[in-house]
């Protein structure tokens, strides 16, 4: 079972990869130039003025949560480690982009740089295509656009996406490799790294798959259902790793409504006669009921995984915003109540965080128990024979 599991991973990863942000955007731009005619002694002392005040602001900066929270929890094109966002320590991610008629765009987004050297955050870059001269213009509002209106694809590698794929490629390694140590060893007791992932691949088999799909139909969706499940665990595991990029691949729509078009692809094809007569003309109902049933049945049967989806999707980005805010309390209490507020809500909120920590811990096991244990009652539900 092992064997035949690990040949279909790469098939059902591929099915994944399908989360990759995929967007087409045509917009239209225009550049300004403005003229300065100040002298150079005015100018010095404009610009020494500037860099005073603008000092300033940063020194006497309020602290807003929501700033602090979002960029750690939403997609981005690098992955940053430590520190703010201009002065602290990421890695560059690759920008691709097909631009209509002209071609591929490969760069590394360290490219996006704004024209006035300004390092806000907020600030608006830009980043010349070294293929096709393209503009590319980012927004922290509106996105990535064409400074001259060009038609492209932005296919570029986010940190998600990297995630997602670092996840994938190791999963297919450790379970080769569990192959293969069957292979080598039959009959024996299982050592190492296997000892500790077998109990969770019978979990899946004989208390997920087999009691709910049945015995005689299980193996036919448990490498999906074994695959949808160590993916999530090790995608939130990933997660809950600190100072590797905050990474929340299934607080990421794109990746959480693959997975949940997964199942609604596999229930769909696999669905018998028995399922879609009860779905569109229920036996046994008056036709006036019917008229309002079938209706209700046809929505739940795209309402189902769209919860599947939403549930993965909030719960895992609910514990990084819990534990985040409570990071955020320290810097508030700090700055509107002393430093001596600060340091208590420091020490309360460390505590606080540590239990956040190891509740994650379970939570990160018990989303993907719920997302297995629920697609295996979808499959059941297609799959079972009418009863007499």
């Amino acid at each position: 079972m092992i064997t035949e599991f690990a040949k279909q991973f790469l098939f059902t990863a591929l099915i994944l990869l399908g989360g990759l942000n995929f967007v087409a955007a045509q917009t239209d731009g225009q550049g300004e130039v403005n003229d300065d005619n100040h002298s150079n002694h005015d100018v010095q002392e404009d610009a020494h003025d500037a860099s005073h005040n603008s000092q300033d602001e940063v020194e006497h900066k309020e602290f807003v949560a929501k700033d602090f929270i979002i960029p750690h929890i939403a997609d981005a094109n690098e992955i940053h480690f430590f520190g703010d966002h201009h002065s602290g320590f990421s890695a560059p991610l690759p920008m691709i982009f097909y631009v209509k008629g002209k071609g591929f765009d490969l760069f590394m987004s360290s490219k996006f740089h704004s024209e006035d050297g300004s390092h806000d955050e907020d600030a608006v870059v830009t980043a010349v295509g070294p293929n096709t001269g393209t503009v590319y213009i980012k927004d922290p509002n509106t996105g990535i656009s064409s400074q001259g209106g060009e038609s492209f694809y932005d296919i570029s590698i986010t940190k998600s996406v990297f995630g997602m794929m670092f996840i994938m490629t190791l999963l297919v390694i450790i379970m080769r490799s569990m192959a293969k140590s069957y292979t080598k060893h039959p009959g024996q007791a299982p050592k190492g790294l296997t000892n500790v992932l077998e109990p969770l691949v019978l979990f899946v088999r004989d208390d997920i798959a087999v009691p709910i799909i049945g015995k005689s139909k299980a193996d036919k969706f448990l490498p999906f259902l074994l695959t949808s499940f160590f993916f999530i665990v090790a995608s939130n595991l990933l997660g809950l790793i600190p100072f590797i990029g905050g990474f929340n691949i299934t607080g990421t729509v794109g990746v959480t409504i693959v997975l949940a078009f997964a199942v609604f692809f596999i229930t769909s094809v696999n669905g018998n006669k028995n399922y879609w007569g009860h779905l569109f003309w229920p036996p046994g109902v008056p036709n006036v009921v019917k008229l309002l049933v079938v209706p209700i049945e046809v929505f739940g049967m795209f309402l189902k995984p769209m919860v599947l989806m939403i549930r993965l999707t909030a719960n895992m980005t609910a514990g990084h915003i819990i534990i985040l805010s409570f990071v955020s309390l320290v810097f508030i209490f700090n700055q509107n109540f002393g430093a001596g507020a600060g340091l208590g809500m420091g020490v309360f909120s460390t505590l606080f965080m540590v239990f956040m920590y190891f509740l994650e811990l379970l939570v990160a096991f018990l989303q993907a128990y719920v997302f297995t244990l629920l697609a295996a009652i979808y499959f059941a539900d297609a799959t079972q024979e009418a009863h007499h």
